[in-house]
């Protein structure tokens, strides 16, 4: 087999497949989904997973942490056109995690449509409390959740839906998002300053009924400077950044509003502040990145999955508490584990390869979609990080056809129409966005969103009435 000569059959062998794909897919997913990755053989020499230590609560924990944001779903056997999260599959994933040294668990009121925090809460009601930690988060986005009494129900809930009566770490969820009538800065005081909010809270850490307290952040740098800068008030236990080899030194260029995670870790890291990271595949994209960076990478690890430069890159930098990953199927579990069982951090020489790959990589007109769900659900039905996931994966394998004339143009075409028509359903694709921009608030990329899908709504076009020039 030449190099130049491979098939996608033995492409994929090369590539290894692992926790990649979980991000890239909707946040809950049918199990018996075309979609889903290959199947991932576990190492039988895998070794212990790396802990490590929260120098305020001395918890020692893994530093492969259980996203929860994104779980399998079955057809819900009441409701002919709903699907529910699979809690059977939970469980399963629940017991390997633990079973490997994995004991924290990240979730939300937000995730999953409102059910995962109750999903996860079953599934860690099996074991006793103090093998695991657990992290939720108050999720009062909308204005309708801003006042004391709506916000405190969210609070009060989560123990419910949990079913705990201790909260290992809580999070402010992600401050710094601006609102559709105010800015970052603004919007969090609405939501946590005004009404008392995180007064109380702070009360609940010395009640001992919250144990670690953070925030995860987005957005309004001014909101993350003052609440770091205020650490002697506030004594945060942690704080929650999105953290990759991309964003590390490019957030900014991806997105003005956005802040390079190497000025968060470092201010983080002067204060003793442990961090916890989110978003290490950049929503999936860097495990499945163009063929010709993945060759660079095959080529100094051939082993090695493309997702596990990624994490291996997070858990490089010894503040680093813990790394979150949303792992939908068994196959991401099974591969991050390996990945931090036990981590290897990258060397000098593999971080400035990991550089270099991030300058090529922003190249690429990639839409900086996590596949987070903020922005869910459309009010038009709209499936909006599907249409987002599609178009990246066809930029990534160039099947965007620029001109009719290309050499690959009838190639590129099929395979985006074919590919759009089989991942979304034609009632939930870009035609259908009227332009009332209402998820754009909610994103934390701060992405135009309405703008992108009328961009891909015109290509749609062009390609089905072949006449791009």
């Amino acid at each position: 087999m030449s190099d130049n000569n491979i098939s996608r059959k033995d492409f994929l062998k090369v590539l290894g497949v692992g926790a990649a794909g979980a991000l890239v897919m909707n946040s809950c997913k049918d199990r018996n989904d075309s979609s889903s990755p290959l199947v991932f053989s576990e190492d039988a020499n895998m070794g212990e997973m790396t802990y490590r230590t929260n120098r305020h609560s001395k918890d020692k924990v893994s530093i492969l942490g259980f996203g929860c944001m994104r779980f399998q779903t079955i057809p819900d056997p009441n409701s002919a056109n709903n699907n529910i999260v699979d809690q059977e599959m939970v469980n399963k994933q629940v017991d390997y995690a633990m079973e490997h040294g994995i004991n924290y668990f990240d979730t939300a009121p937000a995730y999953c449509r409102g059910t995962s925090e109750g999903v996860i809460g079953k599934a860690l009601k099996r074991y006793q409390r103090d093998k695991f930690f657990i992290a939720t988060k108050l999720s009062n986005f909308s204005p309708s959740t801003w006042s004391r009494e709506a916000s405190l129900n969210m609070y009060h809930n989560s123990f419910k839906n949990l079913q705990v009566d201790y909260i290992d770490y809580y999070l402010l969820h992600s401050v710094g998002n601006a609102s559709q009538d105010a800015d970052g800065y603004h919007t969090f005081k609405k939501r946590y300053i005004d009404n008392g909010v995180l007064d109380f809270l702070l009360e609940e850490r010395k009640a001992g009924r919250i144990r670690n307290l953070g925030f995860s952040f987005h957005g309004d740098v001014r909101v993350f400077d003052e609440l770091v800068g205020n650490n002697d008030k506030y004594q945060w236990d942690f704080v929650q950044i999105q953290m990759n080899y991309v964003d590390w030194k490019h957030a900014h260029d991806i997105n003005p509003v956005n802040i390079n995670a190497e000025y968060l870790y470092e201010e983080l890291t002067k204060r003793d502040i442990p961090v916890v990271i989110m978003e290490p595949l950049l929503g999936g994209r860097l495990a499945n990145l163009p063929d010709f960076l993945v060759a660079q990478l095959k080529q100094q690890k051939p082993e090695n999955s493309v997702a596990s430069w990624a994490f291996r890159f997070c858990g490089s930098y010894p503040n680093v508490l813990t790394v979150l990953s949303g792992m939908t199927y068994m196959e991401h579990l099974q591969d991050n584990t390996k990945t931090y069982s036990p981590l290897e951090p990258c060397s000098e020489k593999e971080l400035a390869l990991l550089e270099q790959i991030a300058e090529t990589y922003l190249n690429y007109p990639i839409i900086p979609c996590t596949s987070c769900q903020y922005c869910m659900p459309c009010p038009y039905g709209i499936n909006i990080p599907e249409i987002f996931v599609h178009y990246n994966k066809c930029v990534n394998e160039g099947n965007i056809p620029e001109k009719s004339r290309s050499e690959n143009y009838d190639k590129a075409r099929r395979a985006f129409l074919i590919g759009y028509d089989r991942s979304v359903e034609k009632f939930r694709q870009a035609d259908h966005c009227i332009g009332c921009r209402q998820c754009e608030s909610h994103c934390p990329q701060s992405i135009k969103i309405s703008e992108q899908l009328h961009h891909i709504d015109h290509l749609v076009e062009q390609l089905r009435q072949n006449n791009i020039l």
